[in-house]
């Protein structure tokens, strides 16, 4: 579809969805694997007739973010109605958020899916004379990756499960693309929710531009190990989750994550730093006993493995 604005959406259309949190990496997938997880944002959205966009946040975020059409969601669902040829005189975006921020579990990419979803459903959900249609998933995936620079958390809140992503060209030429892997119902995921916050930008600067070809291999080798332990042998993920890329190189600015993951990996449990940490996620098919368990600094979340978005809409 080209991003041609040709039809103006009526007032008091309304979409609500509800998109989960993510996790990238899995240890050696860096920027793309990815797991959507069971912690959510619940997003409203109605046309009004009033000029502008008015937002409100209740939850993670609130009284930090901006409430106007610079919110993240807010780009998101102009740029969505953008792409399927429409735009709305007015905007009232309802967030009420769970997932936490700044603490690698796709915050970011959450709230950009959930804006783009939310306006394919406006679209969906047009007067049949406007002959608008909503977003496809690989439209979801290639928009949020655009906002989000890679693929992996954006399309794993799109697709749901786990995602294997790839990305073809650079910059303004990038596409990115993405399937959904059928994750073994054996496998469970727990988060360690970090108490501190990360930024995902100076993370990513400690990661050096050329690393030795053995660690290369190595993450190769590894990575394509995760496919089978995620999809059919999950006594795999021990191995499968061993990196040397990136948690090594990020150690010194997350030193307690990284004790918790060498603790739990000890103990025979598959943990990585969640994105670009602080949390860490395990991904497990045996009670994690008490010992591990209580952490000062985290807080030990077991979630599931979401689906991908949720909600609907309604004229």
């Amino acid at each position: 579809m080209a991003d041609v604005v040709t039809k103006q959406l009526p007032p008091g259309l309304r979409a609500a969805v509800r998109v989960p949190a993510s996790s990238a990496n899995l240890g050696a997938g860096f920027d793309c694997l990815g797991l959507a997880l069971g912690i959510y944002d619940d997003v409203e959205v109605t046309t009004v007739a009033e000029p502008g966009v008015r937002v409100s946040v209740t939850g993670e975020g609130a009284g930090s973010v901006p409430l106007d059409q610079t919110h993240l969601v807010a780009r998101a669902i102009e740029r969505g109605l953008a792409h399927g040829g429409a735009s709305a005189t007015g905007l009232r975006v309802d967030c009420v958020n769970a997932i936490p921020h700044s603490r690698g579990v796709g915050s970011s990419a959450s709230a950009v899916v959930a804006g783009l979803v939310a306006a394919s459903r406006l679209l969906a959900a047009a007067p049949a004379a406007l002959d608008l249609a909503g977003l496809t998933d690989d439209d979801l995936v290639q928009l949020s990756a655009e906002f989000e620079g890679h693929p992996d958390n954006a399309a794993a809140s799109v697709l749901g499960g786990a995602v294997v992503s790839w990305t073809d060209g650079e910059g303004a030429d990038a596409r990115y693309f993405a399937r959904r892997l059928q994750v073994d119902p054996r496998i469970r995921a727990t988060a360690f929710i970090a108490h501190v916050e990360s930024s995902t930008s100076h993370t990513r600067g400690l990661l050096p531009d050329v690393v030795p070809r053995c660690d290369a291999v190595f993450n190769v080798s590894r990575a394509a190990v995760a496919v089978v332990a995620l999809t059919r042998e999950p006594e795999l993920l021990l191995t499968a989750t061993q990196d040397r890329l990136h948690q090594g190189y990020r150690a010194q600015t997350m030193q307690a994550s990284a004790d918790l993951v060498t603790e739990l990996r000890a103990a025979g449990f598959a943990a990585s730093i969640s994105g670009a940490g602080p949390t860490v996620l395990v991904l497990h098919t045996a009670d994690i006993p008490p010992e591990l368990s209580q952490r000062p600094g985290f807080t030990m979340v077991e979630t599931a493995i979401s689906d991908g978005p949720g909600g609907a809409a309604a004229p």
